[in-house]
């Protein structure tokens, strides 16, 4: 029996009646409720230091005195090489909308809410579907939330201190003519940074979908194996695409990158192992 049939077949812990449709879904729109909260909670806190937070935090990476700059000057100092010193940022931003900043700061609370919110969002998500699952099943995924919680905060992180002033720094100092002026409006900053953060954010993500699509026969080690060098250009295209046009900078993107997709290759050998285990012992 699949993972789903047992799913929607799952039992009530206390009650062990068969639970119909209808009841998982009321069971499901109680976990998003409940995130909501949580998301709506952190959102408002964030919203009561929203002036701070767009200074010191969203705007950090368009200021020339960003830490990732400084320390990345420093590193290519001590390696001897001047690629990792960046350009002093030369962007003004405007703002094109009457109730443009006041709508972003509700934009940018609820993002940043949802990011301090994940971890509960997916322990409210595990909680949901833990049921379907059998008892050597969620041996396996123990910790699930932890993990999933930490790749999520890695991938942010990633991005707002080495994506992001890459980028930034970048685009903000490109000119087709010294005629033109890089006057930036406010929403597509944020969009630029909130697409980088989260993305990077969901990137991270890989080894625990390759977990769990390997251990119901989906994905195999020996497929992404030889996928290999359709994976590594693709990463090489995102590296270039989203940092300035040198090698040591595209490098130094591609690289953690690389290592993500051999972990979740190990990941999904040791998983594919454990199902093919399982599979003769019931055969």
């Amino acid at each position: 029996m699949s993972i789903i049939d047992r799913f929607l077949n799952k039992r009530q812990t206390n009650e062990k009646a068969e639970m119909s449709f209808v009841d998982h879904i009321e069971e499901l729109r109680w976990h998003i409720i409940r995130s909501l909260v949580v998301i709506v909670v952190a959102s408002v806190v964030t919203f009561f230091r929203i002036e701070w937070i767009f200074d010191h935090i969203i705007m950090g990476p368009a200021h020339s005195d960003f830490i990732s700059y400084r320390l990345l000057c420093r590193f290519g100092h001590y390696i001897g090489t001047d690629a990792l010193c960046l350009q002093d940022i030369n962007m003004q931003f405007q703002n094109n909308e009457l109730a443009g900043q006041f709508m972003m700061s509700f934009s940018t609370s609820f993002m940043i809410g949802f990011i301090i919110a994940f971890p509960y969002i997916f322990w409210e998500f595990w909680r949901f579907i833990k049921p379907a699952l059998k008892p050597s099943e969620v041996k396996y995924a123990r910790g699930i939330v932890f993990w999933t919680s930490l790749l999520f905060f890695t991938g942010v992180l990633f991005a707002y201190y080495l994506i992001a002033p890459f980028t930034i720094n970048f685009f903000a100092n490109y000119q087709l003519s010294p005629l033109f002026k890089n006057i930036i409006t406010m929403a597509n900053y944020w969009d630029t940074m909130s697409d980088l953060i989260l993305g990077m954010g969901v990137v991270f993500e890989l080894p625990v979908l390759v977990f769990f699509l390997s251990r119901v026969g989906i994905l195999t080690p020996k497929l992404m194996r030889s996928k290999r060098r359709y994976a590594i250009l693709i990463i090489f295209v995102l590296a270039a695409v989203i940092t300035p046009p040198d090698w040591f900078s595209i490098w130094l993107v591609a690289i953690p990158l690389l290592i993500l997709y051999e972990a979740s290759i190990s990941i999904s050998d040791r998983a594919n192992k454990a199902r093919q285990k399982k599979e003769q012992l019931y055969s």
